[in-house]
């Protein structure tokens, strides 16, 4: 599966230990993430991983227009509910293409676990749904 991983300045420490908790499944699966968030995992993990920029540099769109041409399955993005984020437009459009195209989407660490627990026992679907 093709996953993304995504974490906002204060949730990042949770991203790394979420990664580093479940390295053996993430290692089986292609990983995307934002620029920061890719790169503290590689640098905690080993794993590899395809980054693409900064969340507030356009990395968030990204991984929108990945989602949007359903070249992902999976997004788990920590989000911090309670810090006023300059990129909040580019956040919403990606959460909001998640539910369009159907794409699970963990935006806490509970989510996140039940998401990846899932992947190691294949309960994941990949069929999308397309808007018509």
């Amino acid at each position: 599966m093709r996953i993304a991983l995504i974490a906002h300045d204060k949730k990042k420490p949770d991203m790394i230990a979420l990664a580093l908790r479940y390295k053996d499944i993430l290692a089986k699966h292609e990983i995307y993430a934002t620029g920061t968030t890719g790169k503290l995992v590689m640098e905690a993990t080993h794993l590899p991983i395809r980054c693409m920029k900064s969340g507030p540099l356009g990395g968030d769109q990204q991984i929108g227009s990945m989602v949007a041409s359903s070249a992902l399955d999976l997004v788990i993005f920590l989000r911090d509910p309670l810090t006023s984020q300059p990129h909040e437009p580019d956040i919403s459009a990606l959460l909001r293409l998640c539910d369009v195209i159907n794409i699970p989407l963990a935006t806490n660490m509970a989510s996140a676990e039940i998401m990846i627990l899932a992947l190691k026992r294949n309960e994941i679907l990949t069929s999308k749904v397309l808007p018509e």
